[in-house]
């Protein structure tokens, strides 16, 4: 069974729904057990560049370096969030297999990924549809944690139980080009 490091993460808690003004989305702490539970549906491993949008304190992407040897990427638009972030990578030893990028999800560069991670809203998911359709290559994982991609069917849908509640993780896979569901 593989070994899961915590990592702790202080004042992570106080952060819970706090917002940059132009973000879309507030930050929302995401549950260790579903930070795992996210990294094993997608299957990541060595291999794989793990970009995780709107990447709050770093949780995701630490996690991918740490426990799955993946190297990582957050794209965060607080610099407040960033600079905490490269302070948790570099403490938890795992700076030089991630990086955090200051920048609006909807204008970073998405290619380079193989998996990308998501904790944010019905309808930003729907907006980032298209983007992630244009952008990744076929066969890369994407998985949500709370919330769907509207009529785009999941290939995978689990449930969580967090706190006392079923909180649903979907995973789509990008289809050979010219396949798959709806773009806009």
């Amino acid at each position: 069974m593989k070994r899961i490091t915590r990592v702790f993460i202080p004042g992570a808690l106080l952060l819970a729904g706090c917002a940059h003004p132009a973000g879309n989305v507030p930050f929302l702490v995401t549950p260790p057990e579903i930070v795992d539970h996210m990294l094993r549906m997608a299957r990541v491993g060595p291999d794989d560049v793990v970009y995780d949008l709107g990447s709050g304190d770093g949780r995701i992407v630490i996690a991918a370096a740490q426990d799955f040897k993946a190297r990582a990427v957050g794209i965060e638009i607080d610099p407040t969030l960033v600079a905490r972030s490269r302070e948790y990578a570099r403490r938890a030893g795992v700076a030089e297999r991630t990086s955090f990028v200051e920048q609006d999800l909807f204008q970073a560069d998405l290619s380079p990924a193989t998996v990308v991670t998501i904790y944010l809203t019905r309808e930003v998911n729907l907006r980032l549809r298209p983007k992630l359709r244009a952008e990744l290559r076929p066969g890369t994982r994407i998985v949500s944690f709370n919330f769907d991609m509207g009529d785009w069917e999941p290939t995978a849908m689990t449930r969580v139980e967090v706190s006392g509640r079923a909180t649903p993780v979907y995973l789509w896979v990008i289809p050979p080009r010219g396949a798959g569901p709806p773009s806009g």
